[in-house]
């Protein structure tokens, strides 16, 4: 019956806002977690480019709805202990991803090289599987996202991973152990919530999600995030 509920609430809000561009099969989460904070990096220079990628013409998070109604139940479990979600990918856009492969072959640039991939020559970054013609994010089902404080002097503070977002390297595997403690727990608090609600992490970051049942599971979309 609550998924039932939630649902009705997305037909509401769709026909609310018929101006927005996005497929029907498609949600803004802050439709539905008003709360959940959105800094998507790929609208903005904070990235593994250095530069805002093609299709991100707007800080606005969009997913299928599937996807939405599962991490509501995350924000749920988590806003009990003062904190939430914060995320920095999800729907991305078939144009971003060739904006990044156009990137990735030209190996003069590397501007962001000490803080994205410090360890990794950039023209290894194609064969090591880091960048590639196609990605999960076009898909609508996968989100790159941490654990926030939400309460307290820290609010809006990120929980410690152990790396930042998007860092190419075995440091960022979820498997990796040389952590501290408390990055290993709050990195097992993330894996877990994300699982028990349907979400399958990838192996090489710790940030990224994919919902095992996802809807469209070899249907890749272009609509640009406006």
């Amino acid at each position: 019956m609550r998924n039932l509920s939630l649902l009705l609430c997305f037909l509401f809000l769709a026909a609310c806002n018929p101006q927005v561009n996005n497929p029907p099969e498609f949600i803004d989460i802050k439709e539905l977690i008003p709360d959940i904070e959105i800094e998507l990096r790929y609208y903005s220079s904070q990235n593994f480019v250095g530069d805002t990628i093609d299709g991100y013409y707007a800080n606005r998070c969009y997913m299928t709805k599937e996807t939405a109604l599962a991490l509501h139940k995350v924000q749920e479990e988590l806003s009990k202990q003062g904190m939430g979600l914060k995320i920095f990918d999800a729907y991305r856009p078939q144009m971003a991803v060739d904006h990044f492969m156009r990137w990735a072959k030209n190996e003069d640039d590397t501007t962001m090289k000490s803080v994205y991939y410090p360890r990794i020559s950039k023209e290894r970054l194609i064969p090591e599987g880091y960048i590639a013609q196609k990605s999960g994010h076009s898909r609508g089902s996968t989100v790159d996202l941490t654990i926030i404080h939400t309460s307290g002097e820290q609010s809006e503070i990120e929980l410690d991973m152990g790396t930042a977002w998007d860092y190419f390297g075995p440091a960022s595997w979820v498997n990796n152990t040389n952590l501290s403690n408390e990055q290993l727990a709050n990195r097992e608090l993330l894996q877990s919530l994300m699982k028990e609600n349907g979400f399958k992490p990838l192996p090489e970051e710790w940030w990224h999600f994919t919902l095992e049942n996802e809807p469209f599971p070899d249907r890749y979309f272009n609509f640009p995030i406006e």
